[in-house]
């Protein structure tokens, strides 16, 4: 039986130790980490990783639930694969107590407070769409502000570079690279300049 532990955080700038530390007292014996939006599952690499290795009897710890699941769903269906393999989850702050997929109350726990969570994620999204409506009717919701306007050099470099691509012979790679300008820009951009 091996003990895994996993932590992670959302951005560069936000620190694992406190994870990394609560993981140890419990006992861990091999810890993975990582700095990375848990929002889509293939993002989370090292985690994957911890799945791929778990084996019946062994159990994967985390500090929270959000660590690993970023929906209802996605806990419900890790969850249920660990469960049909014979790896156990231990949760150790699930609403202040410690939680036990392995156990009948943990599961029902699971079930319970990660949909709560799912729900708490749904109120936070419509109030901030609430808030954007009402900005805008208030006029003052600008969106997100322009990155690249008519006037910026690097933007016109690029796209002068990409309407002579038959004189220059450059990819669109090189024209990326030589001005810093995304490939996704630099299309949406020639393509807004062709209707206009």
């Amino acid at each position: 039986m091996t003990i895994y532990g996993y932590a992670r955080v959302s951005s560069r700038q936000q620190n694992l130790s406190a994870q990394i530390n609560q993981l140890k007292e419990f006992g861990c014996e091999r810890i993975y980490k990582e700095k990375v939006s848990g929002r889509k599952k293939d993002n989370r690499e090292e985690f994957n990783k911890i799945l791929e290795k778990v084996s019946d009897g062994d159990v994967i710890v985390v500090t929270k639930l959000d660590r690993f699941a970023r929906s209802t769903k996605d806990a419900l269906s890790t969850i249920e694969h660990l469960n049909n393999i014979g790896v156990g989850l231990v949760i150790l702050n699930m609403g202040g107590d410690k939680v036990d997929t392995s156990t009948a109350i943990g599961k029902l726990m699971i079930t319970v407070l990660s949909g709560i969570a799912e729900f708490e994620a749904d109120m936070i999204r419509e109030r901030q769409i609430e808030g954007i409506a009402e900005a805008k009717e208030r006029g003052v919701y600008k969106g997100r502000p322009k990155k690249y306007t008519d006037k910026n050099q690097r933007l016109q470099h690029a796209l002068e570079l990409f309407a002579e691509r038959d004189k220059n012979k450059k990819t669109v790679d090189q024209i990326a690279k030589i001005t810093g300008v995304s490939r996704a820009t630099i299309y949406r951009e020639s393509k807004k300049a062709d209707h206009k």
